[in-house]
């Protein structure tokens, strides 16, 4: 047996073996230890090699499919090998193999997927010139293909996808930007070869060229598709019949979002790592779980389609004015048959993934009927794709019972009256009920003892059980067939005609169940992409439909798209701030064009900078999702890419402190923001000396007002930057205003024209508890270094008065510097000139 187990090991080394051995899934050796550290269960030895104890760990079958759902959250893969052959012939070990390999980016069972997030499973390769970029979802057939230029971009990339697993070749350069995900995979450099991809992919789609599919041109994400859909091979074992086209991925197509503004922005995810308060979380009021996972892939993928976002805009308005309907009632009884669908197409659905497809079937036609009065073309289109399968809705209301077991092991999934044959086996097992009733009761007259039942377990059949005491009085055609400690069981021949006629009515009817069962796959396979399309369809609808819900109870407004550079909106919020707030929350108004494309935003801690600069962005991405967003007579114009300078943390692992991180974030918008980007700048230069904090911010606002244009929000505490707008055109101060009273403060949470007139970072420390007497001692030293800024900035007029007064040459002559102080008469100065004199010349010399 050990022979054995070597020999299949040696096929997957690098992963988990579930090795079937009766009633459990057997671990040896390394794969042993591991397994007993990740899944906490008990590490044993059996047998020895080399003389030394064999490890062993194990599982029992019935509950595997929970440590499997650990193991594949933990980013492990495991080879499933079952017993294939028939103990009963077999010679030595049963026959055994590996029937599947469950990885965390292609599992499909129910059980081991998260239900409202998409299990991705990506390629990548190529260098920082040009990378090549494939994703597979296998539970939804969905295969996309990109390509990227840059680590920053490949990062976005990684980010918004957010793999499940994810492969790459051996040798791959930019190893560094993936390392520390969990669930990479490195492959051999073949499985990325270019020939060899397209002639696979052209295999899985039957097709001679990939013109079609508009890929042709994306060498290094081509590559890598190769890559993906070998290795879906080799682990699923079986047809793949959904994944029938590919993709291509245009970023032009999309709102580019880098990866720290996903983060920033906390789309989809907070900084804590879940979902709760997260844009994602205040919007997605969805009825089914395929139509949550594509409201997350329209967030993280905003378009720039006018058409399709204005389609998306009609449709959630008619949906507002016709209130009453009961579309999203209707959705919850359909449910997530986009991953059925994949199961179907690879053959491993279970009974009640069919019960949920027959509910489906049973709501489509009323769900069409709700959808016909509506005469926008995206909720046209929508209720043709969704369409009604009455051929399919039939089959599956005879076929399966109402409540189908989990699984089909045992029987009982098919109902009665689907097939004749079946039925007739059923009640001849079932007959054996009254049998052995009307048996017992016959038995008790003809023998006369009171304790005689007649009985069945699966080990032994059945029998006739009588109590010691009685035994005795048993006939003579009575076998024994097993004593227990107080009774006897007994066979007769006339109940073992009857058990040989039961068990293989029984055996019979699940065999006959098993292959009714198979066969049901085969009525699916010709409609197989209409019931995917139709799928992606009800998930689109649950989409717009949960996004007009969010707009009557959030008091959400229909925003204006246009090509004109202007971004303005009155009474703006943030959605999740408003969300999670007991006050009310203050709106507040942005106007943004040519001549205020920077805002200049000072104003104290907490007073609001922060929020009112996402709360913009966010009201941009809503507005490029097709979504109605949380402000009135919103204009959006034409916006490419969105970035966020927002908080900063150090990265130890990588060497890198606030400060760097800061900065590298700072370099990717200066390097890449166009006319067309929305920026958010918070705080630029506080992670270094205030003198080069001030200068870096300066000289960042300066080059993103006059040289890329972009419309900028610029949050800073530096007051020097609030004279931006005497220097540069399109530059304007905004503030968020406070109120000081006493010792406290109130935040007005307002945005008001003008520079603030101060931080008050003294009144948000002590807000925070910082102790009174250190409030005290900063109050001190603020009014000692203020005065002392007060007399320098005196000193440095009043020398400045003295140089015009003696006729100093300016710095730009130093040479005459001397002939400059040849010509001072010092008894002609009083002291007080004399050192302005000194401080004069001191800086000239220094010029």
């Amino acid at each position: 047996m050990m022979r054995q187990y070597l020999n299949i090991k040696a096929q997957h080394p690098t992963i988990l073996l579930f090795y079937r051995m009766g009633d459990f899934y057997e671990l040896f050796y390394d794969d042993a230890k591991r397994a007993a550290q990740l899944l906490d269960i008990s590490l044993t030895a059996r047998g020895k090699s080399g003389g030394d104890p064999i490890p062993m760990a194990g599982v029992p079958y019935h509950a595997v499919e929970s440590y499997l759902a650990r193991l594949v959250k933990m980013g492990e893969s495991v080879a499933i090998c079952e017993q294939v052959g028939d103990p009963a012939t077999s010679k030595g070990p049963v026959e055994r193999k590996v029937q599947r390999i469950v990885t965390p980016g292609t599992v499909t069972d129910e059980a081991l997927l998260e239900e409202r997030r998409d299990n991705v499973l990506a390629a990548v390769s190529g260098t920082t010139d040009r990378y090549g970029l494939a994703t597979l979802d296998v539970s939804s057939g969905r295969f996309v293909v990109a390509e990227c230029t840059g680590d920053e971009a490949l990062l976005a990339e990684l980010q918004r996808v957010n793999p499940a697993e994810l492969l790459y070749p051996e040798g791959f350069s930019g190893i560094a930007l993936i390392e520390k995900r969990k669930g990479i995979r490195r492959r051999p450099e073949w499985e990325f070869d270019y020939d060899t991809a397209v002639e696979q992919l052209n295999n899985q789609f039957n097709t001679r060229a990939l013109t079609g599919f508009g890929v042709e041109d994306m060498h290094q994400g081509l590559s890598s598709a190769g890559c993906v859909l070998q290795y879906v091979k080799d682990t699923q074992r079986t047809a793949l019949p959904h994944i029938n086209a590919i993709q291509k991925d245009v970023q032009e197509t999309r709102v580019q979002l880098d990866a720290a503004t996903r983060r920033n922005l906390e789309i989809t995810q907070n900084m804590g790592g879940n979902q709760e308060h997260t844009l994602f979380s205040v919007l997605d009021t969805t009825a089914t779980a395929m139509g949550s996972r594509m409201l997350q892939r329209f967030l993280h993928s905003p378009i720039t389609d006018r058409h399709e976002l204005n389609a998306r805009q009609d449709a959630i308005a008619a949906l507002l004015d016709a209130p009453g309907h009961d579309i999203a009632d209707q959705l919850k009884q359909i449910g997530d048959i986009e991953r059925i669908m994949a199961r179907l197409a690879l053959r491993s659905a279970r009974p009640r993934d069919f019960a949920r497809l027959r509910n489906a079937f049973n709501a489509l036609p009323a769900l069409c009927d709700s959808l016909a009065p509506f005469n926008t073309p995206l909720l046209h289109t929508l209720s043709d794709k969704i369409g009604t399968y009455p051929q399919l809705q039939d089959l599956l209301n005879r076929a399966i019972i109402d409540n189908p077991p989990v699984v089909l092991r045992d029987g009982g999934v098919i109902a009665p009256g689907y097939s004749e044959e079946l039925d007739e086996l059923r009640d001849l097992s079932q007959g054996a009920t009254n049998y052995l009733q009307a048996l017992e009761t016959r038995e008790r007259e003809r023998t006369g003892i009171s304790t005689l039942k007649v009985g069945y377990n699966k080990v032994h059949g059945f029998f006739i059980e009588i109590s010691r005491a009685q035994s005795a009085q048993a006939p003579a055609d009575y076998i024994r067939r097993q004593t227990l400690k107080n009774t006897e069981r007994y066979i007769t021949p006339e109940l073992k005609e009857h058990e040989d006629k039961v068990l293989t009515s029984q055996s019979r009817a699940l065999a006959l169940e098993k292959q009714l069962y198979e066969a049901l796959f085969d009525h699916f396979h010709p409609v197989l992409n209409a019931l995917i399309n139709s799928a992606a369809a009800l998930a689109k609808l649950d989409v717009i439909q949960s996004l007009a819900e969010r707009a009557e109870a959030l008091d959400l407004h229909r925003p204006s798209l246009t090509d004109e550079r202007q971004l303005t909106y009155q009474e703006g919020r943030h959605p999740v701030v408003e969300n999670v707030m007991s006050d009310p929350f203050i709106a507040n108004p942005l106007q943004m064009d040519d001549e205020h494309k920077m805002l200049i935003i000072t104003g104290p801690n907490m007073g609001g900078k922060s929020t009112y600069m996402r709360q913009t962005a966010l009201i941009v991405l809503m507005a490029y999702i097709g979504s109605f967003v949380p402000a009135r007579n919103a204009v959006i114009g034409k916006v490419d890419r969105i970035f966020t300078r927002i908080g900063a943390s150090d990265d130890l692992a990588s060497g890198r402190s606030t400060f760097m991180v800061e900065m590298t974030e700072t370099a990717n918008i200066l390097h890449n923001a166009t006319e067309h980007s929305l920026v958010l700048m918070d705080e630029i230069g506080r992670g270094t000396s205030t003198y080069d904090g001030l200068s870096l911010a300066w000289a960042c606002a300066h080059h993103l007002a006059s040289q890329q244009h972009a419309y900028t929000l610029f949050a800073t505490h530096y007051f020097e930057l609030t004279q931006l707008p005497e220097h540069l055109s399109g530059v304007v101060n905004v503030h968020l205003d406070a109120i000081e009273h006493e010792e406290t403060i109130r935040f007005m949470h307002a945005v008001e024209q003008g520079a603030a007139s101060q931080s008050y970072g003294l009144q948000v420390a002590m807000l925070a508890g910082v102790p009174r007497q250190v409030i005290q001692a900063a109050k001190s030293k603020l009014h000692e270094l203020e005065s002392s800024a007060d007399i320098t900035s005196q000193t440095q007029s009043e020398s400045k008065t003295v140089q015009a007064s003696l006729d100093l040459p300016p710095p730009a002559q130093p040479g005459k510097l001397d002939e400059a102080m040849a010509a001072i008469n010092p008894d002609d100065l009083s002291p007080r000139q004399a050192l302005d004199l000194i401080y004069t010349l001191k800086r000239l010399q220094d010029n």
